[in-house]
């Protein structure tokens, strides 16, 4: 639908001119970072700042969860933290507590255990 002038309109057009917005103030954020913070080993967080304006953030990214020494399978109860929060935290939050806690799974262990005791 055609209005005077040569300004098209249509259904939802506020909502493309805020996304088309939206795309230009990303282009302006992806604009040029500084050469450190080019590695994608980064990770690049939107954070909206006072004055309404989008903000680029690069923080580290976690480490892998921690497996199984046996089966590989992921440890449950322990969190994935960077090593300096891992060591401001307590040890009964990192590990639970029970043996070969934060080593075997709660199945190896359960396993290990029962072969053990058969021995």
């Amino acid at each position: 639908m055609l209005t005077s002038g040569k300004t098209k309109f249509f259904l939802g057009y506020e909502i493309f001119k805020d996304f088309i917005t939206f795309l230009n103030s990303l282009a302006f954020l992806k604009g040029m970072p500084a050469p450190r913070l080019r590695s994608r080993s980064l990770r690049r967080i939107f954070r909206k700042v006072p004055g309404n304006r989008v903000s680029l953030h690069y923080k580290k990214r976690k480490p892998p969860a921690a497996r199984c020494g046996n089966c590989g399978a992921v440890l449950k109860g322990i969190p994935r933290e960077l090593p300096f929060r891992m060591r401001s935290m307590a040890k009964t939050k990192k590990r639970p507590e029970r043996p070969f806690g934060g080593i075997l799974c709660s199945r190896c262990m359960r396993q290990k255990i029962i072969d053990k005791a058969r021995q």
